[in-house]
């Protein structure tokens, strides 16, 4: 009788890409309701709370069309790959979207953040606050690394969770 071994970049794509779909969704979702602008607790719990179940349901999947065997190091190529996957899905979305949907976002954000270091740091003059802000413009391009890189340690911390309790090493027989 012959075992068929399932695919772990096969349950990682899948559920990346719906991860990432359902990702885009809810960012599309904020932009209707013009609560694009929202970068509260919800909005960024609720976007890392769809990374989490994508992952989780992935991993389980993978363990069940795996003879219902997995190992830890299973469920992190799968998590860490679903987070992957939905993160470039991610940042190709927010690519687009900023770029030509709408390409005043990132200066409108910057007006945001500085209306809040004005409130927040009143002993900072207006100027001082102008060269952060300018400063980080010019770093603005690492956004896009360091939010793939979060993404995948979450998926890493994820599977090892997952993995850990879901684990079920198969009989050495």
């Amino acid at each position: 009788m012959e075992e068929s071994k399932a695919e772990t970049g096969k349950f990682a794509f899948n559920y990346g890409l719906l991860v990432g779909g359902i990702g885009i969704a809810f960012g599309i979702m904020l932009y209707t309701m013009d609560m694009h602008y929202e970068r509260g607790l919800a909005v960024q719990g609720t976007q890392t709370l769809i990374l989490i179940v994508g992952i989780v349901l992935g991993i389980y999947q993978f363990k069940k069309s795996n003879l219902n065997y997995l190992t830890i190091s299973e469920a992190l190529k799968v998590g860490a790959g679903v987070a992957l996957i939905a993160g470039i899905l991610g940042i190709l979305y927010f690519y687009v979207f900023s770029s030509y949907v709408e390409p005043e976002y990132m200066d409108k954000m910057y007006e945001i953040a500085k209306q809040e270091a004005l409130v927040d740091n009143p002993k900072l003059t207006e100027e001082e606050i102008d060269k952060g802000i300018e400063m980080q413009k010019s770093f603005s391009w690492m956004s896009y690394p360091i939010i793939l890189i979060m993404n995948i340690l979450i998926g890493l911390v994820v599977g090892v969770i997952t993995g850990l309790i879901l684990k079920k090493e198969k009989p050495a027989y």
